[in-house]
């Protein structure tokens, strides 16, 4: 098989450039993304979550500060998967299905502020299991299967501020009683862990400083506070407690909760009377936030009217089925700033409900099914967040937002809007944000032809608008984002935009805009702050090269272009598509069915730092040239996956001093080599996973460089895997052995040094002695490969001329003035000529063979011109090798000069030639001619030579005429 020559180039220059680099701290942290440097212990992160590690990864960088080994399967933690990380300060090995951890592993630690267990399968907490975290504030130990807690676990965690043991089995209030021992705990989470009572007495019989504690989801039918140990609570959750056993509440002061501000009852299984009970008779003295969600068994308007405590603030009432809200249910809900009825069944509002919340600055009725606003907020003065999305209303009129001069955020997304009143928003002289997506606006109208200088957020996804007209926005001079994706728009007429003068994020993705929509360049006019401009998922497409009227040349303060996923492909991209974008930074080009990159695509952006390529359709070794990447300098980010490219050779000379992050999965990509990491010398982050390797020496310096560059990191390393050769594939990359690609180059470069001099020696010798015996052999040769390919091509086809003339230039006037009157137009015979009969631009050693090869004999003009030349002695030399190989008489010598045979000596084969061969004299000047005419026409007439010539070419000798 024959070998394959880009592999042995690989080799070669592998066996000339292997690096030996010290194993030193570096990125070759398997499978985990390393983020920051080295060096940073600031910033420097190591995330190894979703890896399928069944042990701790190794090494990890000393001075790392975040380390995430989550959704792993670990199983199990020994002291010695770990090093000393003192610069360690947030931990999390949550879902990785640990169920022990060596005693002991947590004084690797010894400044770790965050640590999440979360969700595995711890059974313990042992007294040593925690020792070392002195500094630790916030542990999360939820949803495991937690059953007990050493007395003495919590001593030693002195700075611990947050505990949740969310999700355990520990089944009794006491057995939580050994974390207070942690002296600064304010946060307890102890939800889900099968409590049947709570029992003061049970936890403390002091004070404590917890400013935070959730019973929620337990079984308990006691919840009992004998002591004052919650001085300082601030947040009471007991939500979906008590299930369907009753639950006794009991306070012997009700002073003892008076500093809760946040107090959630929802679901809670106490008896109507009893809820009324305990919001009428608890001292809920700074009582500021209350939850009374999913209580669907009570009646909403009696709760309502102890549920309004004088301090009340917020109040939220989710899931309890109210289908009705009648005028005096809020009659005690004077002091509400916030009041939420969200995920209900409303369907009626009477408006003088609100006639008491004269103080509500946030109402929330999302998710019911009101069909009308009907003025319901007059009564409102200060509202300034109304929520009324996920709906059912299908119209606005003018009255309904009326006199709300404050209001600065309106939710009307998913309701079945299809109008826009012209007054609608007329008096929202303050509204901020507006969102309308999701209804069935066919068009905007002149509902923001009113002037809201103040709204900065417009969003209008999802509705059916097919065109936006000019000034549709003349009256949002504030406006700073304007969403219209997902729609149907494919007009825009020119200046549609032109008042938004502070815009800076527009939207029109997944819409039906076409090149001729944004044709002209209009379309994009007064916006000189726009920043982002969204365009992908329309049906934008070219066909020539180059544009009349570039449509982004108005857009000079435009960073952020995304133009990909053009739905059937955007054909080509012009190269001037760009033109007018120089402070563009982000280009979003994936996803368009491109095969090529004109060289001038980003001329006009040279403060390109960010360019998305993927998902295109890039195989020709010409689709992507160096020339592209060179008007932009300072990019730093390149995503080029699954684009089919096979080589990465175009960055070579790209000039790409910035680039910090290189991503190429899902390509062809078989060898990376030294040259292409040499000029990537910035790069951070390498990502070329689900290629095509070769596992060969050929990739030997690229596994080396990536398991020790100190600078940058292959991502995933561990998941490359061989395609070639067929042995390996499927194999890991790093299972290739690269110390036998190792070569002692030492060794190599002696023997090349050596093989060199002796090689010079030798040619120097040849060139001195022999030369002209090689240069004759190499002709002969040459012949001999030109004979055998001439051979069948003769016994089929007749010859094209009778005879070739080899001649010395300056012969040529006799040959014109003598040979060819006689012999073509006395004779006529058919003659080749160098300076007739040559092709023209084909090589001259190719001419002489044809012309040789196509005639029947060779007549050769003998003279010391001739014996002087270099391609006259070229050509005798291939009529010899005819004349021996054919064993025929084709050689014809003709001396025009008497040149004895001692002067012939020089020229070894000529004389063997004139000692062998018949030939003729030119007779000297006087004599007659006739003879030599007709002697040269019976050799020309000759088939076969005579029984003397045949002895003479069996290497007899014959004697002189």
């Amino acid at each position: 098989m024959a070998a394959n020559p880009k592999k042995l180039r690989s080799k070669l220059h592998l066996l000339f450039h292997v690096i030996f680099i010290a194993r030193v701290e570096a990125f070759s942290l398997t499978n985990c993304t390393v983020s920051g440097a080295l060096n940073d212990t600031r910033v420097l992160k190591v995330l190894c979550y979703k890896m399928g590690f069944r042990t701790v990864p190794s090494p990890i960088p000393s001075k790392v500060r975040h380390l995430d080994m989550s959704f792993n399967s670990i199983f199990q933690i020994r002291v010695g998967d770990f090093d000393d990380l003192e610069n360690l300060r947030n931990l999390n090995l949550s879902s990785s299905k640990i169920s022990w951890i060596q005693d002991g592993t947590m004084k690797h630690f010894p400044n770790l502020i965050n640590l999440n267990l979360a969700n595995n399968h711890l059974e313990s907490v042992s007294s040593d299991l925690l020792r070392g975290l002195a500094n630790l504030q916030v542990l999360r130990l939820d949803a495991n299967t937690i059953q007990s807690i050493d007395t003495y676990a919590f001593t030693g965690l002195k700075n611990l501020r947050v505990l949740n043991l969310t999700g355990n089995n520990l089944r009794q209030i006491s057995n939580v009683k050994p974390v207070l021992a942690a002296p600064r705990l304010e946060e307890l989470y102890v939800a889900k862990n099968g409590f049947d009572a709570f029992d003061s007495g049970n936890l403390s019989k002091t004070p404590l400083l917890l400013k935070t504690i959730d019973l929620s989801y337990n079984p308990l039918t006691r919840f009992q506070i004998t002591d004052n140990i919650f001085p300082n609570l601030d947040f009471l959750d007991i939500s979906y407690c008590g299930q369907d056993r009753k639950m006794l509440w009991n306070l012997t002061d009700k002073t003892f909760l008076n500093s809760v501000k946040t107090l959630n009852l929802s679901a809670v299984h106490f008896p109507e009377d009893d809820l009324i009970t305990v919001l009428q008779e608890v001292h809920w003295a700074s009582l500021l936030k209350l939850k009374l969600n999913n209580l669907k068994r009570m009646n909403v308007g009696t709760l309502l009217q102890y549920a309004c405590l004088p301090g009340l603030d917020v109040l939220r009432m989710h899931h309890n089925r109210i289908s009705n809200l009648t005028a005096d249910m809020l009659e005690r809900c004077s002091n509400l700033t916030e009041l939420d009825f969200g995920e209900n069944e409303i369907s009626q509002i009477s408006a003088p409900i609100f006639k008491e919340v004269t103080q509500l600055q946030v109402l929330r009725l999302q998710i019911n099914k009101l069909s009308r606003v009907n003025d319901l907020f007059r009564n409102l003065p200060v509202l300034k967040i109304i929520d009324l999305s996920r709906n059912r209303i299908s119209a606005l009129t003018c009255s309904d937002f009326a006199n709300l001069t404050q209001l600065n955020t309106l939710y009307l997304y998913s309701n079945r809007i299809s109008n826009l009143p012209s007054c609608i928003f007329k008096e929202m002289n303050k509204l901020e944000i507006l969102k309308l997506g999701s209804n069935k606006l066919l068009t905007i109208g002149t509902a923001f032809k009113n002037d809201l200088p103040f709204l900065k957020v417009l969003e209008i996804p999802f509705n059916k608008l097919s065109k936006i007209h000019k000034d549709t926005f003349m009256g949002l001079s504030g406006l700073q984002t304007l969403h219209l994706g997902d729609n149907q728009i494919s007009e825009i007429e020119d200046q549609a935009f032109s008042r938004l003068q502070n815009l800076t994020h527009l939207s029109l993705s997944s819409n039906r805009i076409t090149d001729k929509t944004i044709k002209d360049p209009a379309v994009f006019s007064g916006m000189p702050n726009l920043r982002s401009l969204d365009l992908f998922s329309n049906v934008i497409s070219y066909f020539h090269d180059t544009l009349k009227m570039p449509p982004f040349s108005l857009l000079s303060s435009l960073e952020i272009l995304a133009i990909h996923s053009q739905r059937h492909g955007i054909g080509k991209l012009p190269s001037n598509l760009l033109q007018g974008l120089t402070s563009l930074k982000m280009f979003y080009g994936g996803n368009m069915n491109l095969n090529r990159l004109h060289p001038n695509t980003f001329n006009s952006t040279p403060k390109l730092y960010f360019l998305d390529l993927s998902k295109n359709t890039f195989t020709a070794e010409a689709s992507i040239t160096a020339e592209v990447f060179h008007p932009v300098p300072r990019l730093t980010k390149l995503i080029i996956s699954r684009v089919q490219i096979r080589s990465l050779n175009f960055l070579l000379k790209a000039n790409l001093s910035r680039l910090s992050v290189l991503k190429a999965p899902e390509n062809t990509l078989d060898i990376i080599n030294m040259m292409l990491i040499q000029s990537l010398s910035p790069l951070k982050y390498l990502d070329l996973r689900k290629n095509t390797f070769t596992c060969d020496c050929s990739n030997a310096f690229f596994i080396n460089w990536a398991l020790s560059s100190n600078y940058t990191q292959v991502i995933y390393l561990n998941q490359y895997t061989c395609s070639y050769p067929p042995s390996l594939e499927g194999k890991s990359i790093l299972d290739l052995n690269t110390e036998s690609c190792n070569v002692n180059v030492g060794f190599v470069m002696f023997v090349c040094s050596s093989v060199l001099v002796i090689a010079t020696l030798l040619v120097s010798f040849i060139y001195q002695f022999l030369r002209w015996q090689v240069l004759y052999a190499y002709y002969l040769f040459v012949a001999f490969l030109y004979d055998s390919s001439q051979k069948k091509k003769q016994q089929q086809n007749s010859f094209k001329y009778d005879a070739f003339i080899s001649y010395n230039t300056q012969d040529e006037a006799w040959v014109a003035e003598e040979l060819l009157p006689h012999l073509e137009g006395e004779q006529g015979w058919r003659l080749c000529l160098h300076h007739r009969d040559f092709e023209l631009g084909r090589p001259i050693i190719e001419n002489i063979m044809d012309g040789i090869y196509n005639s029947r004999k060779t007549i050769c003009l003998i003279t010391y011109d001739y014996l002087m030349s270099t391609w006259c002695s070229k050509e005798i030399q291939m009529a010899t090798f005819r004349l021996f190989d054919e064993q025929k008489d084709v050689l014809i010598l003709i001396f025009l000069e008497d040149i004895p045979t001692h002067q012939l000596s020089p020229y070894h084969r000529m004389r063997q030639l004139v000692k062998k061969k018949t030939y003729l004299k030119w007779p000297k000047r006087g004599e007659d001619t006739r003879v030599f005419w007709q002697k040269l026409r019976i050799a020309l007439e000759t088939k076969e030579g005579p029984e003397e010539e045949k002895a003479l070419l069996s290497g007899q000798e014959k004697p002189d005429c």
